[in-house]
């Protein structure tokens, strides 16, 4: 089962961003990237994949609902805010120590921070 939503959750990771022009949106997105990767899997003949991602259609046909996965993608970006804040915190500290290799790990650490916000709210505006 983990198996097959680590599947599931790398299939939608990997294809989200090809909808954001075709006006698919949501669990409906979720439904035709894993039609299409279904398709593919009968056309190379590999059953195992197959199974597993009919599995995970059929889990996304019974779980996903789009008023809850707008939720939860609105959770993802108040977290990531969060983040930011503590980022900005933790670089303020280092910036008032004065040690170089900290503050360059620190401006890292919200760089990295202020990305997963931005692709957070490119995956609520889907």
């Amino acid at each position: 089962m983990i198996r097959q939503l680590s599947l599931l959750a790398l299939l939608v990771a990997s294809t989200a961003f090809s909808f954001a022009d075709s006006g698919v949106s949501g669990c409906a997105a979720k439904r035709q990237t894993l039609q299409e990767k279904i398709e593919i899997a009968r056309q190379h003949h590999n059953p195992d994949q197959l199974a597993g991602l009919q599995q995970a259609l059929a889990q996304v046909e019974v779980h996903c609902h789009d008023g809850a996965l707008q939720a939860e993608r609105q959770a993802e970006i108040d977290e990531a805010r969060q983040e930011i804040e503590q980022r900005e915190m933790d670089l303020r500290d280092a910036l008032s120590k004065g040690d170089p290799d900290k503050i360059a790990k620190r401006q890292a650490k919200l760089a990295e921070a202020r990305a997963e916000l931005e692709q957070a709210e490119a995956e609520l505006a889907r």
